[in-house]
């Protein structure tokens, strides 16, 4: 299977040359290419590190979500439902039904009786699953957390306010889009 490659750099000159979609007065071209370029490179390292695991596990990128919880309950003793699992991921009954069958059958997770509620289930993540996304994933993701560390309070301080705007900012636009019906 051939490696994705995709572009790190937008060339926004050319990809948006009358300034439709960005402003580029005050930030000089130089900067604003170097943003875009290491978001989208990071974006790309990103969905490297996610195929990677997803290919390990054999598991597909609703399956990989579904495990998320699980790990962050096994880690807080929290119990998980179905019914849960339909909340997080936003799909249906027997969409939930048809995964777990599925992560079952392939020893991620394990059901149980609901330790408070006779007539529900809970599902757990395996030790070994928990450990192999620890492992693959969570080791990866804790990578950010040392470059933060190595950061000084007033460098982090930037850093925080400019991806709490940068998230806003997306978040708005798509809810601008939902609105208009994209």
């Amino acid at each position: 299977m051939a490696e994705e490659c995709l572009p790190t750099t937008y060339g926004l000159a050319a990809s948006d040359p009358q300034q439709i979609l960005i402003d580029r007065r005050n930030i000089s071209a130089s900067d604003l290419e170097q943003i875009m370029a290491e978001m989208g490179r990071m974006r790309q390292i990103e969905r490297k590190i996610m195929r990677s695991s997803q290919r390990f596990m054999k598991l597909n990128e609703t399956d990989m979500r579904a495990l998320r919880p699980m790990i962050a309950a096994k880690n807080t003793g929290k119990v998980l439902t179905p019914s849960d699992h339909r909340e997080y991921l936003g799909i249906s009954s027997a969409s939930v039904t048809k995964m777990v069958d599925r992560l079952e059958a392939n020893g991620h997770v394990r059901r149980s009786q609901h330790p408070t509620d006779r007539r529900s289930q809970c599902i757990e993540v395996t030790e070994q699953t928990h450990l192999a996304a620890r492992e693959l994933v969570g080791r990866h993701h804790a990578q950010r957390f040392q470059v933060a560390r190595s950061m000084t309070a007033e460098e982090r301080q930037i850093v925080i306010r400019f991806l709490s705007a940068t998230s806003d900012a997306l978040e708005g636009s798509l809810a601008q889009a939902t609105e208009q019906g994209q």
